[in-house]
């Protein structure tokens, strides 16, 4: 089948089931469709094209094909930026488009930046960071953001950002700052300013150590809608700081019966306050042990209390028979579980369990054996 044919039979194909093609085709490529001839160029102006678009920048793109690709981001509604923040160029890259993105005359609602590599030594993102306050604070742009998300964007974020985001985008629904960076800079007034200027506001993923219980309180509010989500990363600086108490959690809980809470507990994280962030009332649909030692009583005490709620889990420990023991517990009494991820082995009557007791189930991380890194899961369908 050669070039020309293939040519043809694309030229035989309805406008819109071509402007569906081209939909799932890289940034870069839908540019040079475009340009092949004038009803694949009509194509290319769909709007259902560029509706979810994901721009990446990773081995450098020259400006001038840059300035000809973000002709067509006036379309665009949800914008992906991935990069390699290692090079120079597809940092200046990324900000270009972030400023094209958001003219006065474009849509964009949903913003997420992600980078991919190793920062560069010494490097902290400053670069980065002021291109987006910049966006923020012009006047002109365009901006009616309902999701922003940095979780992928390993830069240290701040009170002034969050704030600068916030007033400029009151009819924000999602906002995810918890990036999980080394240190959190973000404090709880900042965050009850957030949910004050965004009373729309539905889904937050934040450090612990940003949240507290003026924040549950600020949440609680009758005024506000439904809570949906709520998204937590747990650090070394937890030690320092009270814990939500259990009957904060609960009252919160009550208010907004639909809400779920992620959380991932880092290896940063001293174990003895572990027990104390993990309250029993916390609606728990997400957990990430990520603290490589011993988890035993951790397993057993989600097992007691989150059975109802609990999709999803991951454990970075040890091997031991305890832990093989409390994970069929486990599998008998979380049966909404979606997902298991374990990396240490465990025995094959945990695997039997999962499978056998978890009919959600979709995949899973258990290995009987030591495995080349990465530990690849299994798809159970």
């Amino acid at each position: 089948m050669n070039l020309q044919f293939c040519f043809n039979t694309m030229q035989k194909v309805p406008v819109e089931i071509l402007a569906n093609i081209f939909s799932y085709l890289p940034f870069v490529d839908r540019h040079a469709a475009s340009l092949v001839c004038k009803k694949w160029y009509h194509a290319i102006q769909f709007p259902t094209v560029w509706y979810f678009t994901e721009v990446s920048f990773e081995i450098g793109t020259e400006e001038n094909t840059l300035q000809k690709m973000c002709q067509f981001l006036s379309k665009v509604r949800h914008l992906k930026i991935v990069l390699n923040q290692a090079v120079h160029i597809n940092r200046k890259n990324a900000i270009e488009t972030l400023k094209y993105a958001t003219d006065s005359s474009n849509n964009i609602q949903v913003l997420c930046i992600a980078c991919r590599g190793e920062n560069p030594l010494f490097y902290s993102g400053q670069d980065i960071l002021r291109g987006i306050s910049d966006i923020f604070q012009n006047k002109s742009a365009g901006l009616r953001l309902r999701e922003i998300d940095f979780r992928h964007m390993p830069f240290m974020l701040d009170d002034y950002l969050v704030r600068l985001i916030a007033s400029k985008n009151p009819n924000l629904h999602r906002l995810y700052i918890n990036n999980q960076t080394l240190v959190c800079n973000v404090t709880k007034d900042s965050v009850r300013e957030l949910l004050r200027l965004c009373p729309e506001l539905s889904v937050l993923g934040v450090f612990y150590a940003s949240i507290s219980e003026d924040v549950i309180h600020d949440l609680m509010k009758p005024e506000r809608p439904n809570f949906l989500l709520l998204e937590l990363f747990c650090e070394r600086l937890d030690k320092y700081i009270p814990a939500i108490t259990n009957d904060l959690w609960e009252a919160l809980h009550k208010r907004h019966p639909f809400m779920a809470v992620d959380m991932v507990l880092d290896h940063t994280l001293p174990k003895r306050k572990m027990t104390r962030i993990l309250q029993p009332a916390i609606p728990v649909r997400n957990l990430e042990l990520i603290t490589y030692t011993y988890l035993v009583n951790e397993v057993q005490f989600t097992a007691s209390n989150y059975s109802t709620t609990l999709e999803k889990l991951v454990l970075q420990t040890t091997s031991s028979e305890e832990l093989n023991a409390a994970l069929i517990d486990l599998a008998s009494v979380c049966t909404s579980l979606k997902e298991i991820h374990c990396y240490c082995v465990v025995s094959a009557g945990v695997i039997q369990a999962f499978t056998t007791c978890c009919p959600k189930l979709w995949r899973y991380t258990l290995k009987v054996s030591k495995e080349p890194h990465p530990w690849l899961c299994t798809v159970v369908r």
